[in-house]
């Protein structure tokens, strides 16, 4: 698809959605860049409760920035006590186990569990300013455990039950967190992943832990050490569900989420309570077009910024019912998800690239054999989606009458930055298209200096928005330097991007991401993208290699598409052709390595900085803590060239 192809949303969809006109959307932004206090305010003042009204909305000085100021809220208030009235019996979470359990939570029951569970904190003597640690399965307890830190003021970082047990231990010393929220295990493609013996390992060098709390879901046996270790079941038998909110301060730490640096020392990104409640909630209803009737689904989970904002803070907030699963898309087959859909009417799904990719690979017929009619609304999250992925996405999926909303952020914005709205805006396969409304987003050279459109350039956010970072948890300088250094005052995302002529916006991936090949700068995306418009091709990852001419050649690692039987040297040649004919004789990859697996992170994230290191020094010596499998680099490291 070239990115003149435009899908225009479709009349009975934009009749009944939020933003329902390009114009209306224009009236948004408009408002938001010209009277930014006044528009923030309004939208927290209709998303939100607050015990307590604000002296200022915002504050900057760069790089630190206040909002809400003096203001009194709670997020766990605005989740589940304020819609006790309207929504008691409605269902908060639809949890699906792996083994095929079920769970349904209406905002009554969330509320009771989570009071409770907060009650059990304040027994052992947790209050608002100390730290907790979660590290559990998709499951509703984690849920519970993140909301019952957020009644009390204890600040939460969340880890992903897969990361290792080294990975714990580098989180909780930096955070000097005294408690430990965790499970015996949870279920793997029919497998446990035992969290609890990860605690074990990570604590022997964690002595300011004072309390491990366990929730039951495997029931595989573990080792409880006596004063520390608790069983949450024996420590909630008969305490009271009454619990009121604290009330805390705007600015209050309401989580810490860690993402690797580029140093290898991981980063704790600070967020704050009323400036992340307010635009994540705001950003649930413009790019979802959430309704009251909607069952929604993101598939992340929430040990990353994507479950925090979108599956438990925003949607919560604003009052949904979302879809909740324990395992993986492809057990015990590759149509579990689909199943899902089925069975609960999911209205609205949003998933990452990687999972969409990997359910092209195994074909149209494990979607086919199932009712999707439920879906209206369909989202994209975690890196730019190929126009191939975004095509298949919209015709098998969508059956052709779905949006897709093609989401940019990170961990650091809090919440989506760039994204269509689906009722008002055109979509262009590949294209993030527009930032949300008091987002200022440009694209510019090294000099800060806007470049013109189609030219490749930096993506930044020229003026703060609610949910955006406020440091880097103990290391303001390194903030500092890495947000806000380049262009003083402006914060730099580290992703490269383009505007079109049509005002489009196109990331195009990190910074780093970007290859110099005989003068030309040349995004890896785009040679991806290009790839995978092959017939033969599932999945491409490029990288750039040295070169003694050139400066940099592309070098592609590629794996095939179900059933594609050919020889790999013919059809090595074949793609080389179709590089150099999609792109120009310029891109014609130099390497090209057949893989049946790319090197990614727990969240599906292809870790191409281990993929360079492959093609420069056969070796992989960074930081692998968040590598998904080792064996995959292993095994690329010792492949060569298919020529």
């Amino acid at each position: 698809m070239s990115e003149n192809a435009l899908f225009a949303p479709l009349p009975e969809f934009s009749r009944q959605a939020h933003v329902s006109s390009l114009d209306a959307y224009r009236a948004l932004c408009a408002k938001a860049e010209q009277e930014p206090e006044a528009f923030w305010a309004e939208q927290a003042e209709r998303e939100l409760h607050w015990f307590e009204k604000w002296n200022h909305v915002f504050e900057w000085n760069p790089p630190f920035v206040k909002w809400f100021v003096g203001a009194k809220t709670n997020a766990a208030y605005n989740c589940l006590d304020r819609h006790l009235e309207t929504r008691a019996d409605k269902p908060a979470i639809l949890f699906e186990g792996e083994p095929g359990d079920r769970r349904t939570l209406t905002y009554r029951q969330l509320h009771s569990e989570v009071c409770r569970f907060a009650n059990v904190l304040k027994s052992r003597g947790l209050k608002a300013g100390d730290r907790a640690i979660i590290y559990m399965p998709m499951i509703p307890e984690a849920v519970v455990a993140m909301l019952s830190c957020a009644r009390l003021g204890v600040t939460h970082s969340v880890v992903f039950g897969g990361f290792s047990a080294e990975a714990l231990k580098a989180r909780i010393q930096d955070l000097d967190a005294t408690l430990v929220l965790t499970a015996d295990g949870g279920w793997r493609r029919g497998k446990e992943v035992r969290l609890k013996d990860a605690v074990d390992e990570a604590l022997k060098d964690c002595p300011g832990v004072k309390n491990v709390i366990v929730a039951q879901r495997t029931k595989g046996q573990v080792n409880m050490t006596a004063g520390r270790d608790h069983w949450w079941h024996e420590l909630e038998a008969g305490v009271s569900d009454d619990c009121p909110a604290v009330h805390l301060d705007s600015e209050h730490p309401l989580f810490v989420l860690y993402t690797s640096g580029t140093t290898g020392k991981p980063k704790g990104i600070l967020h704050t309570t009323g400036g992340y409640m307010t635009f994540v909630v705001s950003t649930m209803k413009w790019v979802f077009d959430l309704k009251e009737d909607d069952v929604y689904w993101c598939s992340a989970d929430i040990g990353w910024v994507t479950g925090h904002s979108y599956i438990v803070y925003g949607p919560l907030a604003a009052g949904a019912t979302c879809v909740m699963y324990e395992g993986a898309p492809d057990y015990p087959a590759w149509d579990r998800w689909w199943q899902i859909i089925a069975r609960e009417k999911v209205t609205i799904l949003y998933t990452s690239p990687t999972a969409i990719r990997a359910l092209i690979k195994q074909g149209d017929s494990w979607p086919n054999q199932h009712d999707l009619s439920s879906l209206r609304l369909l989202g994209s999250v975690g890196e730019p989606i190929n126009p191939a992925a975004w095509e298949w996405y919209h015709r098998v999926i969508g059956k052709g009458r779905c949006p897709i909303v093609d989401t940019w952020w990170q961990t650091e914005t809090g919440g989506i930055l760039i994204a269509p709205m689906p009722g008002a805006i055109a979509l262009k396969p590949g294209s993030g298209t527009f930032p949300m409304p008091g987002v200022l987003a440009d694209v510019v050279d090294f000099s800060g200096s806007p470049v013109n459109d189609g030219a490749e350039g930096f993506l930044i956010i020229k003026r703060p928005w609610p949910s955006m970072i406020r440091t880097i948890w103990g290391d303001p300088q390194r903030f500092e330097q890495q947000y806000f250094s380049r262009i003083p005052g402006i914060y730099f995302t580290g992703d490269a991007a383009r505007r079109d002529k049509d005002g489009y916006l196109w990331i195009l991936g990190r910074v780093d991401d970007v290859m110099n090949v005989s003068g030309h700068r040349l995004s890896t995306m785009e040679v991806e993208s290009a790839l995978v418009r092959h017939p033969a091709v599932a999945e491409a990852a490029v990288v750039g290699k040295p070169h003694e001419i050139t400066g940099q050649a592309v070098c592609c690692f590629v794996t095939l598409k179900k059933d594609v039987s050919s020889n790999h040297h013919d059809l090595a040649q074949d793609l080389r052709k179709w590089v150099a004919h999609e792109i120009g004789a310029f891109a014609r990859p130099e390497e090209i390595r057949f893989t049946e697996a790319l090197p990614k992170t727990r969240s599906g994230k292809i870790m191409r900085r281990l993929l360079r290191e492959i093609v420069t020094s056969h070796t992989v010596t960074g930081d692998v803590t968040t590598l998904e499998d080792l064996g995959v680099v292993t095994k690329l490291a010792a492949q060569h060239d298919e020529d």
